[in-house]
């Protein structure tokens, strides 16, 4: 048995600002970002200039903060962001969507491309490996932040991690049995997944491999994007079958829940593309 570390959020205190873990991880991610991405230009990839690389990740990173943002707001927690409107801006404190995200830099890609006269397909298959990364990192500063847990686990599993934040839903959850009861007396809380960990490997760098060897080679425009849809549908998919399920706003159920939902049309799409754009290579 594992007990989650207490971090302190804030990782750096200058005067007055405060610098906290969550913020820190979407800074690596960017910049993670920008050295691969450098890194793709300088080996062979004219899609863009350094320079334009720089501004295109401004674009993404509104994009992933608004969208992100929103997509939280608007699939997760509704009623209480409705009810709590100021707290919609306080983006430090955790609550980003990856789906929001996601359509908030699909956005800011299509603009940026139309500025600089890039097709949009060009500029996808250039992000699409680089984009876990930034997953990977934010899926750390979830863990740091104690958040998004996962579901119970049993008492033999290894690395099964008691999360003091979840204090409240343990208690809660072992009234629905003996043994989740008994599991909550015995522990001091119920075991659970680290399932930040879990997305972290498969969304971060499971994904990022098989990207960035896949788009190694020249493919038909199009495919390595469709790829990326396929691969985070299905790592995403698989991973909240251990993260305990959101709310949403479709309810909260141990069927099938809001992340799943949400990536069930990427995998759709995405196989779909890579038909398509196979097709048209062909042809």
């Amino acid at each position: 048995m594992l007990i989650h570390p207490q971090f302190d959020p804030v990782a750096i205190h200058l005067g007055p600002l405060a610098v906290h873990w969550y913020g820190l991880m979407y800074l690596l991610g960017f910049a993670l970002f920008l050295t691969m991405g450098k890194y793709r230009l300088k080996n062979g990839n004219d899609v863009l200039t350094v320079p334009q690389l720089d501004d295109m990740l401004m674009y993404g990173a509104v994009g992933v903060v608004v969208g992100g943002r929103l997509g939280e707001v608007l699939f997760y927690q509704p009623g209480y962001y409705f009810s709590h409107p100021m707290e919609i801006f306080m983006v430090w404190k955790g609550g980003m969507s990856f789906h929001g995200g996601f359509l908030g830099v699909l956005i800011a890609v299509a603009i940026y491309g139309r500025k600089v006269g890039r097709g949009f397909w060009q500029l996808t298959d250039f992000v699409a490996p680089l984009v876990p990364l930034g997953l990977a990192a934010g899926r750390v500063g979830n863990f740091i932040n104690g958040e998004l847990w996962g579901r119970v686990a049993s008492p033999e599993l290894p690395w099964a991690m008691l999360f003091p934040q979840a204090r409240m839903e343990d208690i809660a959850e072992a009234q629905q049995s003996a043994d989740l009861m008994n599991m909550l007396m015995q522990y001091g809380g119920l075991l659970r997944h680290p399932s930040q960990l879990y997305e972290f490997a498969l969304e971060g760098i499971v994904l990022f491999g098989a990207l960035w060897i896949y788009s190694a080679k020249p493919r038909a425009t199009g495919k390595v994007s469709a790829l990326f849809l396929i691969g985070y549908g299905l790592a995403r998919f698989v991973s909240e079958y251990f993260r305990n399920p959101d709310a949403g706003i479709f309810g909260k159920s141990d069927v099938i829940s809001m992340g799943q939902w949400l990536s069930l049309p990427m995998i759709v799409i995405g196989v779909a593309l890579l038909v398509f754009f196979g097709r048209r290579k062909q042809g």
